[in-house]
């Protein structure tokens, strides 16, 4: 069987195809949403890519950088720092950037990503030896805007600018750690103590309050059941003064009848040996007047005071 043969004309003509095929290929450039390609012309920057369809004069311009323009997350590695109080720290973080310049990203450092983890790492060393070990865990916030500044001021030169750094750890020694838990547990156990004596002391002062207001209530109800017992008093004396008054001058209106003053010498006479009867049965002796005219005389005496009231 015979094999074809291609004539010159054919094999040049089909070397043409795959060159411009080549060509083609070659001269298409597509480019992402949110990246930017660096295009070379013989060596020398030419221009940036935007995103969409881009065309390339193909074997004199090439892509020479690819660059993501997302913000970008970068785990800076655990380091060691030295407190202003000469303690030892591991201190861990993250730091966030992102490409704003492609063409300073591409010829302002050869590896921006490692000059913006080791700028990060010699700032945060420094940050750290200006405090105290105890300020360190309370002043995050101070030492991630120091840094970012830090940072965000000599990446620009890089065309990146530093979004913000966020420390993730900060342990300390074992020892250090221990001592920690110490003044912790003491500390609690001090505010706990103040709390119980701040306690028992609002305890004694409510006692305290709580017994002077029954005092205070039990005098006034004293006071006012005295006032009450006065009055009372004061109203039964000038009751009975009063019933008295009435009763005498009833009797002597009576006495200046007709009968009347017997009657009041019978009922006085009467009232005398009544009380005489009484007291002569207290006790076991029997008590007999002396004298039996003194009934009579008493009798006069009460008559006569009675004629006077009622003359």
């Amino acid at each position: 069987m015979d094999v074809p043969t291609l004539n010159v004309f054919e094999i040049v003509l089909w070397a043409f195809i795959i060159l411009a095929v080549i060509m083609i290929a070659k001269s298409v450039l597509i480019v992402p949403q949110q990246r930017a390609f660096v295009v070379e012309r013989l060596g020398r920057f030419y221009e940036v890519k935007q995103p969409g369809l881009n065309v390339l004069i193909p074997f004199i311009e090439r892509v020479a950088f690819r660059h993501d323009l997302r913000e970008i997350p970068l785990d800076v590695p655990s380091q060691v720092c030295i407190t202003r109080d000469n303690t030892q720290l591991q201190v861990d973080g993250i730091l966030y950037f992102q490409v704003t310049d492609a063409k300073l990203a591409s010829y302002g450092s050869s590896n921006y990503v490692i000059a913006i983890s080791q700028l990060a790492q010699t700032t945060l060393r420094s940050v750290i030896g200006r405090m105290e070990l105890d300020r360190t865990f309370e002043e995050r916030d101070q030492i991630n805007a120091t840094v970012v500044n830090a940072l965000d001021e000599a990446a620009a030169s890089w065309g990146v600018k530093v979004l913000r750094y966020e420390i993730k750890d900060l342990t300390p020694p074992k020892e250090i750690l221990r001592a920690m838990q110490q003044q912790i547990t003491a500390e609690r156990e001090k505010r706990a103590v103040i709390a119980t004596s701040e306690g028992k002391k609002q305890e004694q002062i409510n006692l305290a309050m709580g017994d002077r207001e029954a005092k205070i209530a039990q005098s006034e109800g004293d006071k006012q059941a005295a006032i009450n017992r006065a009055q009372g008093d004061a109203a039964a004396i000038l009751a009975k003064a009063e019933a008295t008054a009435t009763a005498l001058r009833q009797i002597g209106a009576a006495s200046n009848a007709d009968g009347g003053l017997q009657a009041l010498n019978l009922q006085v006479a009467g009232q005398y040996i009544e009380a005489f009867s009484s007291l002569a049965k207290t006790g076991n002796t029997l008590i007999v007047p002396s004298n039996l005219g003194d009934m009579a005389g008493l009798i006069a005496t009460a008559t006569a005071v009675v004629k006077k009231q009622s003359g």
